[in-house]
């Protein structure tokens, strides 16, 4: 962190007013071709404190952040907000660079005058000019009333906990002892590998799974600062960035017989995985119709298969006639489906079903030349790189498709006595192919194409760390392509299909990701966090301990003895590394001994007064 300048400090600060400098991004025209920015740059230099407005075109570009570092100096700035896009993608830029300048890097405001404007309001130029004029006024009083903040340094524990020994937990707790990391690797099951076990070969590179699995395991197993847990699991967690405590009960100790071990960790990788779908009874006669099997059944089904023989062989008959029917509990519709048990139905696309299905039709034509292969799809979706050319191949084998809409899928009853030498289920479905023409069709077995679910031996870690899902069930990343691997729970990463569907090459560069991000956090004695925490007044505080009841985060704040005066009282303390920053308990204090670093009540209230206040017409301005 850059060192903080005189005139930033908050002596300083008290005894004179502040200089703020506003600048305006063109964002190339996302936001100029619908806001007019130089309407809204003179209405910002009327604002109290503001000495500094001016348009750039891009100013995340080094020439922009160059402008602002400049000014600072030039003009003596001790504050600076940039009107521009989400803060999600470049408030961290910003915070650099009035930081390089010889800034708090604190003493910063981000304005989104693109989502919230120009791209919320295209097509009313004079409305979203106002908008965007009122909502600098409004980050132009909260800056004003800014107080330079500093990272919070928390202890740190330089050792982490990989919780599940699939392909992803391998991979993180390889990658972490690489780089020097000591690793506790956590596995519910007596064998590392998850579902790679149940595989013959991976897709794309067709490689066959044992090996890639056996180097995988090699990986960890020949790494010294690697401890594997077996037959194990989490039963208890708490604690927070670089200071976790954590219990692992019923792992194998030396005399075979069941363990608890106690653990300090500065980090947690989630790489619990998923587990397939599981049809209901009767969802397309499963359970009702041995001849009616998921794909994980039938990949074992493939795996037992004698070499030699012109025909697939189940329940020691011939299969002739084989079909597969995509998106088996995976893009539900609402109303055609059944919901889970939580209400909710599985409206998720699984992203490894259409490949995975694709690749077991070209290697049944390919093993059994005589057995022929039926697809039932809604969208074939092989998205990954190579993926395709297993569409290609399927055709190009003889592979006969049908599809079908989400909301008609097929259907499916037994013939036990049919027609043809007797096959017993007989499949009718609406085929978009064929301009809708119904079709009805006969085969010998069927193989439902299910897709992923949230593992639900992960709900009991899950919910003692309080970390965020999605309407998948799927722990939840913060975001997509700026934050893909880390959790809303600092020190918290994800790694695998436990942060939703993926294949498997894909879940291994996750788990890659979250090695070297939790490497990042475990670098030294000590991790920095951000400081927009609660912080207590003790002079106001009478310790009424409502705070204590409204937070939802154990441990985060608590009531303390201390000695005041020759007595011995209660106060509020806050737990820096467990306080989310929501605010929660700022609203409920009688007092109001507790204010939000960064977001204290004197801000907000100058936001108001910014955004309702009568504004100088930006317009009249520039006339």
């Amino acid at each position: 962190m850059a060192k903080e300048n005189e005139k930033s400090s908050p002596e300083t600060q008290a005894a004179s007013p502040p200089r703020i400098g506003i600048y305006i991004c063109r964002c190339g025209g996302n936001i100029s071709d619908v806001v007019r920015v130089e309407e809204v740059a003179a209405a910002a230099r009327e604002l109290p404190g503001v000495v500094v407005a001016k348009v750039e075109t891009f100013l995340c570009s080094d020439p922009g952040q160059q402008t602002i570092t400049e000014d600072i100096r030039k003009e003596n700035l001790d504050r600076v907000a940039v009107a521009c896009c989400s803060p999600s993608l470049h408030e961290l830029t910003f915070r650099g660079a009035i930081a390089r300048g010889g800034l708090n890097p604190y003493l910063y405001e981000h304005v989104n005058i693109r989502e919230q404007c120009s791209w919320a309001h295209p097509h009313d130029r004079a409305g979203a000019t106002s908008k965007a004029t009122r909502l600098i006024a409004a980050g132009a009083g909260k800056l004003a009333r800014a107080k330079p903040l500093e990272q919070i340094r928390l202890p740190n524990h330089r050792r982490a906990l990989v919780v599940g020994g699939g392909p992803a937990g391998m991979k993180a707790a390889a990658e972490l002892a690489g780089f020097g990391i000591p690793v506790l690797l956590v596995e519910r099951e007596t064998r590392l590998g998850g579902w790679l076990n149940h595989v013959d070969r991976v897709f794309p590179s067709e490689e066959p799974a044992r090996e890639l699995l056996a180097r995988l395991e090699a990986d960890v197993r020949g790494s010294s600062r690697v401890e594997v847990l077996l037959g194990a699991e989490v039963t208890a967690v708490s604690g927070f960035i670089g200071n976790f405590q954590a219990t692992i009960s019923g792992a194998l100790g030396p005399a075979g017989s069941p363990i608890a071990v106690s653990a300090t960790v500065g980090v947690i990788v989630m790489a619990t995985g998923f587990e397939p779908y599981v049809p209901a009874e009767g969802e397309y006669l499963y359970r009702q119709s041995s001849r009616v099997v998921t794909m994980p059944e039938f990949l074992e089904l493939m795996r037992q298969q004698p070499l030699g023989i012109p025909r697939l062989r189940f329940d020691g008959r011939d299969v002739r006639r084989v079909a597969f029917i995509h998106c088996v509990g995976s893009r539900q519709v609402d109303g055609v489906n059944a919901p889970q048990p939580d209400g909710k139905i599985n409206a998720y696309c699984s992203r490894t079903c259409c490949t995975t299905t694709l690749q077991q039709a070209i290697e049944v034509r390919k093993r059994f030349p005589e057995t022929a292969v039926f697809d039932f799809y809604q969208d074939i979706r092989t998205y990954g790189r190579g993926h395709e050319d297993y569409y290609l191949q399927a055709s190009q084998s003889g592979v006969t498709f049908f599809r079908f809409a989400g909301d008609e899928p097929p259907a499916i009853e037994s013939v036990e006595h049919g027609k043809n030498g007797g096959f017993p289920l007989a499949i009718s479905v609406k085929d978009s192919l064929t301009w809708g023409e119904e079709l009805r069709l006969e085969a010998d077995l069927v193989v439902l194409a299910t897709g992923m679910m949230a593992n639900a031996h992960s709900r009991g870690i899950i919910e003692m760390l309080k970390l965020p899902t999605g309407d998948d069930r799927f722990l939840q990343e913060i975001h997509p392509k700026l934050r893909p691997v880390e959790t809303a729970l600092n020190g918290v990463l994800l790694a695998g299909s436990a942060q939703g569907p993926m294949p498997l090459h894909e879940s291994l560069a996750t788990a890659g990701a979250a090695a070297a991000r939790a490497a990042a956090l475990l670098r030294g004695d000590a991790v920095e966090v951000q400081p927009f925490v609660a912080a207590v007044d003790a002079t106001r505080c009478e310790g009424a301990g409502l705070c204590v009841e409204e937070c939802e985060y154990e441990g985060a704040i608590a009531l303390v003895e201390q000695a005041v005066e020759g007595q011995t009282v209660r106060r509020a303390q806050v737990n820096p590394g467990l306080c989310s920053g929501c605010g929660a308990c700022v609203a409920v204090c009688p007092q109001g001994a507790i204010e939000l670093n960064g977001w204290r009540i004197d801000q907000y209230e100058a936001m108001i007064d910014g955004l309702v206040e009568s504004v100088p017409e930006a317009a009249a301005l520039t006339r």
